[in-house]
């Protein structure tokens, strides 16, 4: 990573990684990506691993800091995490301060605020890629949650390697391997008291509930999780693809409204159904969870003269031969 450094096999295969990662998704010379970077090792060591490989591609590295402030200690280490990527080779390197809310708990807060901040970050450069150091075991965890909460297939699939603008090269990495290619390059890090609290789900997920797993049913866990994720994307972003498809052959829309031939809609294999009626929630602006689909279901599958029903920013009933969704809220242009 520095240059005077050995190259180690920790080293190495965080190179690699990112080196990989840009070969699966081009850049072009003289693209802009920045590194989202806490100062922790996973983000440290993606930083470093940029900094040795962004070179080789022609391209411009930056970084993006963000500082929550909900510890003291923050503006501190986000000072010299800017002077350590500074002397790596970023430029430019932009510190933003956050306010921190508290919708769905502070770990889902601080996400939302960290992920705006970044996107206006990289919408004003005009970035290529934003990087992220979410690591194999980030994944893991992601899965057993998902589980645990009874989420479908999609929630399930965790973290795609590439989402938008953001570019995770890490998803075959672990933790161990971002914190020993930190050590092995002699570069500071920060880590995080917050990630030892089990007050938050994902710490007691990864300090308690993964070692269980391990002790009782054996070692690769994690990386069997990853794979089951990996899998299930591949599912879910093709029944993904057939619904809206399926949507966009049935669907009539007004100003604030959204209309499906009954026939068309319950002819159409559950799987896909669900997803037409989750997308038809989505472009009227709610969030319908899976009792909110199958309620809507059943005034297809199981009609008995139910009245209107009230979900999530939209409302939704059987008209004749049609259920139509409706919302308070304007349709924006092209959603349909």
């Amino acid at each position: 990573m520095t240059k005077r450094n050995r190259l180690t096999t920790s080293v190495a295969d965080v190179r690699r990684a990112v080196r990989t990662s840009f070969e699966r998704h081009p850049v072009a010379e003289g693209d802009l990506v920045l590194v989202a970077c806490s100062g922790g090792p996973d983000s440290i060591a993606l930083a470093a691993g940029l900094a040795f490989e962004g070179p080789k591609f022609g391209l411009r590295i930056g970084a993006v800091i963000v500082d929550h402030g909900i510890q003291e200690i923050t503006a501190t280490v986000s000072k010299e995490t800017k002077t350590l990527l500074e002397s790596l080779g970023f430029n430019p390197v932009h510190i933003v301060q956050v306010s921190v809310g508290s919708d769905g708990g502070l770990e889902a807060a601080a996400r939302s605020a960290r992920y705006e901040a970044i996107d206006e970050v990289a919408a004003a450069v005009d970035a290529k890629y934003v990087l992220l150091g979410h690591t194999l075991d980030d994944q893991a965890e992601t899965v057993l949650l998902g589980l645990a909460r009874g989420a479908g297939a999609r929630s399930l699939s965790g973290m795609a390697e590439l989402t938008g603008r953001y570019l995770r090269p890490f998803l075959a990495l672990t933790r161990e391997t971002t914190v020993q290619a930190c050590i092995d390059s002699e570069l500071k890090v920060w880590h995080d008291p917050h990630n030892s609290e089990d007050r938050f789900a994902r710490v007691r997920v990864r300090e308690q509930v993964l070692p269980v797993l391990e002790e009782q049913l054996g070692p690769g866990i994690a990386e069997a999780l990853a794979r089951t994720a990996d899998q299930l994307r591949e599912d879910s972003d093709l029944l993904d693809d057939l619904a809206e498809h399926a949507y966009h052959e049935t669907v009539r829309t007004g100003p604030t409204s959204i209309e499906f031939p009954i026939q068309a809609l319950a002819e159409l294999e559950p799987a896909i159904r669900y997803r037409v009626i989750r997308l038809a929630g989505t472009t009227l602006g709610g969030h319908l969870h899976r009792s909110h689909v199958l309620e809507i279901d059943r005034l297809l599958t199981n009609w008995h003269g139910q009245k209107p029903l009230a979900v999530p920013s939209v409302r939704v009933e059987r008209t004749g031969e049609n259920i139509v969704f409706k919302s308070t809220k304007t349709l924006k242009p092209g959603a349909c």
